[in-house]
């Protein structure tokens, strides 16, 4: 990847050096059919007959029938003749139909492709301004007040887009992956993003996938995406929901089963018969939060719900051509088989809340009052928030209303505040017209702008002081420590948008709609209606404002500037290469004690706002992780100096005085977001290797692309031996090679010392990778 450059740089020129490494395949591979992949661009077409070849290939190569997830990939094969395929082991080559980029994550990926100096995008990309956008007073004026704000970075992004062939959503046009539903998902695709809850999509039939910003580079430019093959892991529905049950309480269910690191190196595939009774945009849902497990994706197989959806947006024409191939191609073969099981029966299935502080702490609602009062968890509800990525389509909206006006109707209003967030303009434009909007306000809700909102910390709360203990629910996907508010003394729970409804009625976490009665306004005891709600809006979608700009035909006049004073954005230089040595003596920058997730490596919130800047961003360095040596957040011990200070002071100080340093952290580390900011701020910061028990497929990724070591012990124990004072030395790099562990020798501050195993996962390109300093110096060498 790439160092930030103090140079001042008007404007980013191109670098013929790297123009040759544009392959001569075109913008899309063109079909014999062209049928169109949507409706805004007119150079991305369907594949499926490509597709459907490679698959036939590769299943007589292996000699058995696939999975619905395994066609997806398989047919997108760059080599399906020559290629190794074991799930698990081998790396596949793929080439994706698409790639989708969110404004925080663009800037950076879009920087790293203009040095590239390619004058368009080989494959077809958007870029969708969501996160940028803080929740204060309310929509109009939130809007309003980012688009001020961020004008600089929105500038650049509507700038580069135009310039590089990108389609581009401006601020106010709504949160990506629903934009994506809504207008560029077909079934049988594959797709990339630079955001973690990509897998949406797979609500029709994608498989979308979550990836770091080098990765999407790699894409744009015109190389084939590297990904290990994943296992395939099948959830299997039967039966059908009911009342309170909603397809949200499927993967909330999941993620009781499977943990937040069961799905890690797999795709959820959902089969059954249970499929049927659910709604195109309920199961985006589910593969939106599979995000959550770990999964690689999550998708569900070509279906009428699908096709349904893609006639009410106005892209029939794709369900045309899929019903061509839905069966040889956008299903499982009979007797395909998945490395592990999972089976759920709808009929019995109750609403679940997960939380808090982890999206896997399942608690179905029968049992939540008894286990709320054991845990002390805070009864009052005070803020419940509905809308998101997650959950925020017309059906979501639909049954939320229906709950919000039999409340209305018994004379009754929110107890807590209630905020909702239409996933797009589109979303909000349509129930603007049929009502929906019209009963939440009336019910004492806030309406905020179409974008992520306080989902990712983009939130201006004031209800409550930073430290005060409190509960909150939302029908959100992520509910890590201080996520939503930056404030660790907030219990957030996710549940479906239903239940949050229920408790913005109740103000109470205890309250069970299925078996508890309310008051009306009259004193008289009543239970509320089991909620209703159309999946598909009877007068069709109203688009709304339009907030599309497409790339102009003339491109070659457009200029991408960035300025030399800008504290928004910044002008890159590569990384330095490997020195060609082992490590020795290096200090242990911090050891994080506990759940360490991108929130608590690179924190979003404010933040966001330098996501172009890498020296700025740079100072959030870890500030979330607890230190293992005091218990404390962004508290560390300088070894040269003695003091204690920030994180991101002490690695800074280390880095300019030219020492090497390394983190050791715990399980499953750099679980949450795809940000590669997570992994692009300890290489700015100096660092060499990050030593966990175990890591987050993207974060994984991320720190390999980045010239970073991400190494495993192989002895699990090793991690509680180690102490935060001591000194390593990292010995068999210079020898690093596929399946070949490396030896760590810890030196205590006070004792003798002691060596452990270290595993990695390296395959062959990806140590060039390492010795060149980033994946994109790799590039830019050959």
């Amino acid at each position: 990847m790439l160092l930030t450059s103090r140079a001042s740089a008007a404007t980013i020129k191109s670098n013929a050096r790297l123009a040759r490494l544009t392959p001569s395949r075109g913008l899309a591979t063109i079909v014999d059919d062209k049928v169109k992949q949507n409706n805004w661009e007119n150079h991305s077409f369907l594949n499926y007959k490509k597709n459907l070849e490679n698959v036939k290939i590769v299943r007589e190569r292996l000699k058995r029938p696939l999975t619905y997830a395994e066609k997806i990939l398989y047919g997108h094969l760059d080599d399906p003749h020559g290629q190794s395929i074991e799930r698990g082991v081998s790396y596949l080559k793929l080439r994706p139909d698409r790639v989708a980029c969110q404004d925080a994550t663009a800037q950076m990926a879009l920087l790293q492709f203009m040095s590239a100096g390619i004058p368009s995008v080989a494959t077809p990309a958007t870029v969708h301004c969501d996160h940028l956008i803080e929740a204060q007073v309310g929509g109009e004026k939130d809007l309003a007040r980012a688009i001020d704000i961020n004008k600089e970075v929105y500038n650049f992004l509507a700038t580069a887009c135009a310039k590089y062939n990108i389609g581009f959503w401006k601020p106010g046009s709504g949160i990506i992956h629903q934009i994506i539903l809504e207008n560029y998902a077909f079934p049988g695709a594959l797709m990339i993003g630079t955001d973690s809850h990509t897998p949406n999509a797979g609500g029709l039939g994608m498989a979308a996938i979550g990836v770091g910003g080098a990765d999407a580079v790699d894409v744009m430019v015109g190389l084939p995406w590297e990904l290990k093959a994943p296992k395939i892991i099948g959830v299997k529905l039967t039966g059908k929901m009911s009342g309170w049950t909603a397809p949200k309480d499927i993967i909330l269910k999941v993620a009781g089963i499977l943990t937040v690191k069961g799905g890690t190196g797999a795709i959820v595939e959902y089969f059954g018969d249970g499929v049927e009774s659910l709604s195109c945009t309920g199961m985006a849902t589910i593969c939106n939060m599979g995000a959550e497990i770990g999964a690689t994706t999550s998708t569900f197989p070509y279906n009428s719900r699908m096709k349904d959806y893609l006639i009410a947006t106005k892209r029939g024409f794709v369900a045309t051509e899929a019903d061509k191939y839905a069966t040889e191609l956008l299903k499982s073969d009979e007797g395909a088989e998945y490395d592990q099981l999972v089976e759920i029966d709808l009929n019995t299935l109750e609403p679940y809340i997960n939380g808090p502080f982890t999206p896997d702490l399942a608690t179905p609602i029968s049992k939540m009052k008894e286990v709320a009062k054991e845990n002390g968890w805070p009864l009052e509800v005070k803020v419940a928030l509905i809308g998101s990525c997650t959950n925020s389509s017309y059906e979501d909206m639909s049954r939320s209303a229906s709950i919000a006006q039999d409340a209305l109707d018994h004379g009754l209003k929110a107890k807590t505040l209630f905020t909702v967030t239409p996933g797009s303009e589109q979303i909000r434009a349509t129930i603007e017209r049929d009502g929906q909007l019209k009963v939440f306000q009336e019910f004492g809700g806030l309406l905020l702008a179409n974008a992520c909102g306080p989902c990712i910390g983009q939130w201006d709360r004031r209800d409550v002081k930073k430290g005060e203990k409190n509960t909150i629910v939302s029908s959100y996907n992520r509910n890590f420590t201080g996520r939503n508010d930056s404030n660790p003394a907030t219990h957030a729970f996710v549940t479906s948008p239903d239940i949050v409804t229920a408790f913005a009625i109740a103000g109470d976490l205890t309250f069970n709609p299925i078996t508890d009665k309310l008051k009306d306004a009259e004193g008289k005891e009543f239970m509320l209606a089991e909620p209703t709600g159309l999946g598909l809006p009877p007068l069709g979608y109203d688009p709304g404002n339009n907030t599309y700009q497409a790339p102009p035909e003339n491109r070659a006049s457009v200029e991408v500037a960035v300025s030399p004073t800008s504290d928004r954005l910044q002008v890159l230089t590569p990384f330095k290469p490997w020195d060609g040595k082992d490590a020795f003596d290096l200090p242990i920058l911090i050891k994080s004690k506990g759940k360490t997730t991108t929130d608590h490596i690179s924190q979003a919130g404010p933040w966001l706002k330098y996501r172009g800047h890498l020296e700025n961003i740079s100072n959030n360095y870890m500030i979330g992780a607890i230190n293992a040596e005091n218990g404390k957040a962004n508290t560390i011990k300088n070894v040269f100096t003695g003091e204690y200070a920030g994180v991101p002071e002490v690695a800074s100080y280390y880095r300019d005085h030219h020492q090497k340093w390394v983190v050791v952290g715990g399980d499953n580390f750099g679980e949450g977001s795809s940000r590669e900011h997570a992994a692009l701020e300890p290489r700015f910061l100096g660092g060499f290797a990050i030593i966990a028990k175990s890591f987050a497929r993207i974060h994984e990724t991320n720190l390999k692309k980045q010239g970073m070591l991400p190494l495993v012990f192989a002895d699990p124990a090793a991690y509680d031996k180690i102490n935060p004072s001591d000194r390593v030395d990292i010995i068999g790099v210079t020898t690093l090679a596929p399946g070949k562990n490396l030896k760590l020798v810890v030196h205590p501050a006070n004792g003798e010392s002691w060596e452990t195993e270290l595993t990695q996962t390296y395959n062959a390109e990806q140590i060039e990778w390492f010795k060149a300093g980033s994946a994109l110096n790799n590039m830019s060498k050959k």
